[in-house]
């Protein structure tokens, strides 16, 4: 746990802002500084976020707020992002936030493809940090996550289901690409129509727990092959299902198996819409320890780089670490 009060700093900091720029690109800097911060690396928390700053926007104005009666009306409507975050707001400080999260979860899972996946990631980094220590601003966080993720609430219908096979690895290489020529998350969304399944029939709470432990493993170790088809969003695929992965134990276990199933079918479709034509080979500098690889990102600076290599370390092994300096090689630094 980071106690020098930098993330608080960071998330006051970054409160005033919005949750988006340019009508739907996300801000990344809440997530980014948490990321930081639990790997002991609050010191650079701050320079990070002065090289970010002009990617940040205003924090939007509100509309009519949100209620508990009429939210229904307000779900998915991202010009209401003020108005849930205010709602959100006012729920964590008046009940524990893990009774907020058990409530909103199973409501927002269906939309877990929202803002391209980042309003899950930006809950799953808020709910990490609050696991590490309970505050003000850590609450606010979760609750700017959450807000986000309702207004932006994207459900996907309609997708045939294929046969999968019996690994995460081996499905995510079964997994159909989109046609080519679709461009936009919203549009290559839309063009998904078929997926395989894998582990639908899993029920078991710590059976759910360990697929999706597979699956971010999986997922981040496709990246070294892959990542080329998409350098950006394909990370997408590894930190949307390590987002549910971390509030797993946040959340009543009956919601489990749920939170697997809706994890593996947004990073099956972030997989079939960025899918390259064919993979490659990567051998990457060798006997780097995770620190160096850590070092290596921070000093890239792009915050898709920094938050998969903060998946990358979680996985913890060779080949994840190889995937990591996979995306430092392969993204566009932020300066």
């Amino acid at each position: 746990m980071d106690t020098s009060g930098t993330l608080e700093e960071a998330f006051e900091r970054l409160h005033s802002t919005g949750p988006e720029r340019n009508g739907w690109l996300s801000n990344h800097a809440p997530m980014v500084a948490e990321a930081l911060a639990a790997h002991g690396r609050a010191g650079a928390v701050h320079r990070w976020l002065d090289l970010y700053r002009d990617k940040l926007e205003d924090f939007p104005d509100a509309v009519a707020p949100v209620t508990d009666d009429n939210w229904p009306s307000a779900l998915g409507d991202p010009r209401r992002a003020a108005d849930w975050i205010g709602y959100f707001s006012r729920a964590v400080a008046e009940h524990p936030w893990r009774s907020v999260l058990a409530v909103w979860w199973p409501r927002l899972l269906p939309g877990i493809y929202a803002g391209a996946t980042h309003p899950v990631i930006r809950v799953g980094h808020a709910v990490r940090a609050l696991g590490s220590g309970e505050n003000e601003p850590r609450r606010t966080e979760l609750a700017h996550g959450l807000g986000y993720w309702a207004a932006r609430h994207q459900p996907v219908v309609g997708i045939v289901p294929l046969p999968g096979g019996t690994s995460a690895a081996g499905t995510l290489d079964a997994v159909p690409p989109i046609a080519g020529g679709v461009v936009g998350f919203r549009a290559r969304l839309d063009a998904v129509r078929q997926l395989p399944v894998w582990a639908g029939e899993v029920s078991d709470p710590e059976v759910a727990r360990e697929r999706l432990t597979e699956l971010v493993r999986a997922a981040t170790h496709r990246y070294a092959t892959h990542g080329h088809g998409e350098p950006t969003m394909l990370v997408h695929a590894a930190t949307a299902p390590n987002a549910v992965l971390r509030a797993l134990d946040a959340l009543p276990r009956d919601l489990w198996a749920p939170s697997l199933h809706a994890a593996w079918t947004a990073s099956a479709a972030v997989t079939a819409m960025y899918a390259p034509s064919e993979p490659i080979g990567y051998t990457p500098s060798a006997g780097l320890t995770a620190e160096e690889v850590l070092e290596r990102a921070v000093v890239h600076g792009d915050e898709h780089v920094i938050k998969f290599t903060d998946t990358a370390l979680d996985v913890g092994d060779e080949t994840a670490l190889v995937a990591a300096l996979r995306a430092v090689e392969i993204s566009e630094p932020l300066v």
